[in-house]
């Protein structure tokens, strides 16, 4: 596009990202009323306490919206709205890698709004903890734990990561760093994709489909689940999943708490059924105070924030950026989001 465009700043940034938005944009206006949107509760937080606005506020809010041709994230009021209150919007970025159910939820799939994700932003440190998750229980991290506080010095074995079989479902932008992460340390990863997905991976990687899921669990000692949350993935891994695994494989899941059955899950680790779980989601956030989830000693939780780090404002501004001279030139947008595919 050769006309000057409206970029609407519709998340919190920091003060030095939004000018590197402005020296990239020179022609354009951009638009950033930080008072206007919640007020981020930690670093790279893009839900945070939503204001109060008066008439006036919500007024200059829905003037920015009207104005807006791109935007940097949904509306936090009424995303839904977007095709009638922001008239002239053409493409959003969003801040997360998984909107498929979001997308859904709020009708903007079928708005003819264009929106790219944040693919990849995420991959590494989801890996990162992917990788905490399944070396806390395979090195044993929760039996040291209880033998220092019991004072007690007592030598033992442990298993090493590198050899055991690692299945990891999911192989988008973070299935794909997740699958390196443990091929590079010398465990033997299968990769399981849509049927029919083409994927560049390792030769040292296997590559099954989904449908061949249960033959592959049976032989897993560590299982990581990064898909999108979409119909087909809703409960994929069920009652009859998990009873499939080995009794000391430990769950990783970094995708959607819906993409596990959560009663099917406390079950067997209560049951001792696996050795243990590395939670960042769950099936309802936050987790009620009543969920057993809290209180088992095999299970690690994370409140939703593996993803979040320090650079990762910066990390999606340079994205923003990236996608914002692709769409002034007419080309292919980064992480597109599909809503067959569910990101």
């Amino acid at each position: 596009m050769t006309e000057p465009l409206t970029i609407l700043i519709s998340t919190y940034l920091e003060p030095e990202l939004v000018a590197e938005i402005a020296a990239a944009s020179p022609g354009d206006t951009v638009l950033y009323q930080p008072e206007l949107m919640p007020a981020p509760r930690y670093v790279s937080d893009h839900g945070g306490v939503a204001p109060e606005l008066d008439d006036a506020a919500v007024e200059r809010w829905l003037g920015m919206l009207r104005q807006a041709d791109v935007a940097f994230d949904f509306d936090w009021r009424d995303p839904a709205a977007l095709p009638t209150t922001a008239p002239r919007l053409k493409w959003v970025q969003a801040t997360s890698a998984g909107i498929g159910g979001f997308m859904a939820r709020t009708g903007l799939d079928r708005s003819g709004i264009t929106a790219t994700t944040a693919g990849g932003v995420h991959a590494v440190p989801l890996a990162e903890f992917a990788l905490t998750g399944a070396l806390h229980f395979v090195k044993g991290v929760p039996h040291l734990r209880s033998q220092q506080a019991a004072h007690r010095w007592e030598r033992y074995t442990t298993r090493q990561l590198a050899g055991l079989n690692v299945t990891v479902v999911g192989v988008g932008g973070m299935g794909s760093n997740v699958v390196a992460v443990f091929d590079a340390l010398g465990a033997h990863v299968t990769a399981v994709g849509r049927p029919g997905g083409s994927y560049s991976l390792a030769p040292s990687v296997r590559v099954a489909d989904t449908d061949g899921l249960h033959d592959v669990l049976p032989g897993t000692d560590v299982l990581v689940l990064c898909t999108a949350l979409t119909a087909a993935t809703d409960g994929l891994i069920g009652p009859d999943e998990l009873a499939l695994l080995p009794r000391d494989a430990v769950l990783v899941n970094i995708s959607r708490g819906q993409v596990v059955d959560e009663e099917a899950l406390i079950e067997a680790l209560t049951e001792g059924r696996l050795l243990g779980a590395a939670l960042d989601v769950v099936a309802h956030e936050p987790l009620p105070a009543d969920s057993p989830l809290w209180d088992l000693d095999n299970v690690l939780l994370s409140p939703h924030s593996a993803s979040t780090v320090a650079s990762e404002n910066r990390t999606l501004t340079e994205l923003f950026n990236e996608n914002l001279r692709r769409f002034r030139a007419g080309e292919p947008l980064k992480n597109l989001y599909d809503s067959e595919r569910g990101y």
